[in-house]
């Protein structure tokens, strides 16, 4: 009460001097944010610079103990106004008594925000959010958002670095598995639905997060596929192909953009005032705060455009409001701003910006709002939520292949689960899962013994370790991912295994890559599954015995040799918390698999990068035999399709696709023409299709993609059903960024595909007017 007595004086004795000054401040602050605008201004009336610049300031709060918050030395450097949020730091516990510090002891009381990586999931978590757009559920997408910032909320936070959104089509970048897919019609509809379920109806609900978009921009670009590395394209290749997904996220109403590593037009994301000046709050009008990624200005350094005091001052007026961890504001723009190159206008509206944000989440109203022990204790890590993660889990895996309809299991006989992964409770989460309750999550072992019950014998094997090379093995299970201590060698594991498998009826075989595989800093130059756990498979196929692959992965990855060999291949992601149950689920048909694929599967490293909606050289390969012809755009020694195109997954049910049709042949401006098509379930299960409507513009002032993805309706039928499914196109979904940057749609030909994947359609045309 003390707080917001001291912010209601402060408001009231200050009202004159801020009428003078805001008026200026609100050029760089529209009116939207009223009226948090005045209230900010009055506040910052009061600030010294260096509690201005302290406003600027993100570090990591490192371990605080609770009860000894008070002698850290970031305890010091808050009392003294030099912070403006921490991030790493979670529990009511530990929050409380470090805002209070914030709020009882610094000279104009500023709360602090609070951070985390809450990326898919708190503690209840959800499959990667690669994993997760396979399900091209929004409804559900978001509400994965809503129980994360619940559970994330109850326990003190309240802000995310979540959605990523960088589109990627190299499933070499190991942050692949963080975003999702290669698709920007599909990243821009799950970065609406995760912003949505962030940040609610109203931020100053205590049980919602601030979300903030991120890599901006391009970050999925990069080079050879590895991480941090340089990214260079066209303006109208960012704007047609990368950045649909973090303006859809403005539009939304995202509170908070972190600043990607990676340059744009040479000079870097944090310091690129093209980017976080002119583009993002010019002609997109964000209006919320710019954060850096992990000491992102620091590394302007290695970047070659200047020292600390110099990168400092170009992340600032390129329009950087906060610095994360690096403390280059902190120690340089005091001298910046005496040498005038930095104006007390621009760090005014970095500092205003921070305030309001805090005003929007109600933290001057409340403090405290999001530190309510009872929340703590009885919405995080429910039943309730656990339940729903395990549907999740479920209709986000993809079924790559089932020959023979192997799959669904039988619950019956004796069934050998085999390989590395199958009984590693903390590989289940995947990367970037920091809140996660890693030994608790369930296991593949767990899982399927838990379904199955007494109604089948199950025998476990490991098979192999992870990888021939231990110090690889190594690298991959950091952050407390490393398989269970196994002295044997791959030779004794290999012939247990068999002798294992010699008593089943069927041989599940959970094999791919650990969660550490994939994430930040794991991109990879060979893209297979490890040869130690090919050569264990090859040796399970060759006892003659069906063998089930399921599949661990943060990527695509190449799977030539295992689709010509193995019956069925589930590829089941990374899960979350309750993974082993949800493979299970799948694996025994309680629920048909629906996923489909948001990111091509190669045949070949040698083809990336390798996506759907490419575009045509002037000597196009027409034919699908994969035969090799002279002076055509083709390879040697590789077809040129992929292994699996985008929008590609089966069911334990066939569907079949009939009678295309358009309300019209032609379209005009003011009017829409209906495209519709006939679904039919023509197996013997109920199942769910994603039915997929691409577009190709044919003739276009610069080239147009093959095609790209307009809409998408996820439906679900009964066996023998038949649903007409109906898509509206204007001429909205015909535009382009042209040459000139101008958003428009061109007179022409179109023609329209409606199918089960990119690859697999039916076709009609039509002509805009």
């Amino acid at each position: 009460m003390k707080t917001r007595t001291f912010i209601n004086t402060v408001l009231v004795c200050t009202i004159l001097l801020q009428i003078t000054s805001c008026n200026r401040n609100n050029k760089i602050i529209s009116n939207s944010s009223y009226p948090y605008n005045s209230k900010a201004d009055s506040i910052i009336n009061l600030m010294t610079i260096e509690e201005k610049i302290g406003q600027l300031n993100l570090p990591s709060s490192g371990d605080i103990t609770t009860g000894q918050a008070q002698s850290s030395d970031i305890a010091k450097k808050i009392e003294e106004g030099k912070v403006g949020g921490l991030f790493n730091i979670k529990s009511v516990e530990k929050i409380r008594e470090v805002q209070r510090i914030a709020v009882e002891k610094s000279r104009l009381k500023i709360p602090l925000l609070f951070g985390m990586d809450v990326i898919h999931g708190y503690q209840t978590t959800f499959p990667i959010p690669l994993g997760l757009s396979c399900s091209w559920d929004m409804e559900m997408i978001e509400k994965t958002a809503r129980m994360a910032a619940i559970e994330a909320s109850a326990d003190g936070l309240n802000w995310t670095f979540s959605p990523m959104v960088d589109i990627s089509k190299d499933p070499r970048w190991g942050r692949v598995s963080e975003g999702s897919g290669e698709d920007p019609y599909l990243g821009s509809e799950i970065a609406k639905a995760m912003v949505k379920g962030y940040q609610g109806d109203d931020l100053k609900a205590n049980n919602t997060l601030m979300a903030c978009v991120k890599h901006f921009a391009l970050y999925g670009a990069s080079e050879a596929g590895r991480d941090y590395n340089t990214v260079d394209m066209s303006k109208i290749r960012m704007y047609n192909e990368y950045l649909p997904p973090y303006k859809a996220a403005i539009d939304a109403g995202v509170g908070t953009v972190m600043a990607a590593f990676n340059e744009i037009d040479g000079v870097p994301s944090t310091g690129n005032k093209w980017l976080l000046t002119d583009l993002l709050r010019d002609d997109w009008k964000f209006n919320g705060f710019v954060v850096t990624d992990y000491t992102g200005i620091n590394e302007m350094v290695e970047h070659g455009m200047g020292d600390l005091q110099t990168v400092s001052a170009l992340a600032l007026n390129a329009g950087t409001d906060m610095d994360m961890v690096g403390e280059g504001f902190l120690t340089t723009i005091q001298k910046s701003i005496d040498e005038g190159k930095i104006s007390i206008e621009q760090l005014n509206a970095a500092v205003k910006r921070i305030l309001i944000a805090k005003y929007e989440l109600g933290l001057f109203d409340d403090p405290y709002k999001y530190c309510d022990q009872n929340r703590a204790k009885t919405e995080i890590y429910t039943k309730e939520n656990r339940d729903f993660a395990r549907k999740v889990a479920a209709e986000s895996m993809v079924l790559l292949k089932n020959n023979n309809n192997i799959l669904p299991l039988k619950k019956s006989g004796t069934i050998a689960l085999i390989g590395p992964l199958a009984d590693t409770p903390e590989n289940m989460a995947g990367t970037w899962s920091v809140a996660t309750k890693q030994s608790e999550s369930i296991s593949f072992l767990d899982g399927i013994k838990t379904v199955v019950g007494d109604k089948a014998s199950i025998l476990y094997a490991r098979g192999s370790h992870l990888d021939y090379d231990k110090e690889f093995e190594k690298i991959a299970t950091m952050h407390g991912k490393a398989l269970k201590k196994e002295s044997r060698t791959n030779e004794e594991l290999k012939a247990e295994a068999l002798k294992i498998a010699a008593k089943a009826d069927v041989i599940v075989a959970a094999l791919g890559e650990s969660a550490e595989m994939s994430g930040e800093c794991s991109s990879r130059t060979n893209i297979d599954i490890p040869q130690v756990q090919k050569d264990l498979l090859n040796a399970l196929l060759k006892t003659g015995k069906p063998v089930v692959l399921v599949l661990f992965t943060g990527r695509p990855l190449v799977l030539v040799e295992e689709n010509n060999s193995v019956p069925a291949i589930l590829n089941a992601w990374f899960s979350g918390s309750e993974a082993g149950l949800a493979i299970s689920d799948v694996l025994f048909g309680t629920v048909n698999p629906s996923g489909k694929i948001t990111a091509t599967f190669p045949r070949s490293v040698g083809q990336i990068p390798i996506y759907y909606s490419y575009k045509n050289t002037g000597r196009p390969l027409d034919n699908t035999e994969g035969k090799f012809v002279k002076f055509l755009s083709n390879y040697i020694d590789e077809r040129n399709e992929p292994l699996f195109p985008f929008g590609y997954g089966l069911s334990y049910t066939s569907f079949k696709y009939d009678n295309i049709k358009l309300s019209s042949e032609k379209l005009s401006e003011n009017q829409s023409i209906t495209a519709s098509v006939d679904v039919t379930n023509t197996g013997n299960y109920d199942g769910k299709e994603i039915v997929q409507l691409y577009i190709r513009d044919l003739v276009g002032s610069v080239t147009r993609p093959v095609k790209e993805l307009k809409g998408f309706q996820k439906i679900e039928l009964k066996k023998g059903e038949t649903k007409k499914v109906t898509f509206t196109i204007t001429i909205e979904d015909l535009k382009f960024y042209n040459s000139n940057l101008s958003f428009e749609a061109e007179p022409g030909d179109f023609e329209v595909f409606i199918g089960t994947n990119s690859s697999e359609n039916l076709k009609s045309t039509f002509k805009l007017l």
